[in-house]
């Protein structure tokens, strides 16, 4: 017995039916995959994201630094810390006398010779006006009166020794017994176990206010007596 195509069998699905059917089980995988995809791509922006934060807090650990640019190695103030307008202090080279409005010098004009600050320990006084070009270079100066201790000055001297970009010597009728000086910057301590001691030279070594960062520190001119 034959049958009418044109008129749908018993139990079997119309072809609208079918077709909508098809349509959803061809739909249903690939949504799910799209959705997938999508998913997959947000958590790897996500993960991409989160892991250069991890790698910028990272270089700023290693470089001293925090992330906001500031670069406080010991953090927070330092106490009694005197700044001068760096930008404002007169750089000029030359070869008489200066006349500098503090003492030791922080900055202004100078000696063309600089004095060697390569971790350098001079027993004797040295000329402020070739310090000032090693501080130019980004050398921290430590200074000492008679009231310094004998064993603060030996510890501090050998700090400096192995600590380049820095030169001691002393300084008659300077103000405190020690005094850390860089450019355009200055702290005065009664003691070589001050904390700042530490934080002057890990601010100022090479900081932010050298202005001729990557100059030499040694090969100077600059005859002094050791």
């Amino acid at each position: 017995m034959s049958h009418d195509p044109r008129h749908a069998q018993p139990g079997a699905a119309a072809p609208d039916a079918r077709s909508t059917r098809n349509r959803a089980i061809a739909t249903g995988p690939s949504a799910a995959v799209v959705a997938g995809l999508v998913a997959f791509g947000s958590f790897l922006v996500l993960e991409n994201s989160t892991a250069d934060e991890r790698s910028d807090h990272a270089s700023a650990a290693h470089d001293g630094k925090h992330p906001d640019g500031h670069g406080d190695t010991e953090g927070g103030v330092i106490e009694g810390l005197r700044s001068w307008d760096a930008a404002k202090l007169d750089r000029n080279h030359v070869t008489c006398t200066v006349d500098c409005p503090m003492r030791p010098a922080v900055g202004g004009d100078h000696h063309p010779s600089w004095m060697d600050c390569d971790g350098d320990v001079y027993e004797k006084p040295v000329p402020d006006v070739n310090a000032v070009h090693s501080l130019e270079h980004g050398a921290v100066w430590i200074t000492y009166n008679d009231e310094a201790a004998d064993s603060d000055v030996a510890a501090l001297a050998e700090r400096v020794q192995r600590t380049p970009f820095t030169l001691m010597s002393p300084y008659a009728g300077q103000e405190g017994a020690l005094t850390l000086s860089a450019w355009g910057k200055q702290v005065t301590v009664d003691s070589a176990d001050d904390p700042r001691v530490d934080q002057f030279p890990a601010r100022c070594v090479q900081g932010a206010q050298t202005p001729e960062p990557g100059a030499p520190c040694t090969g100077g001119p600059a005859a002094a007596p050791r």
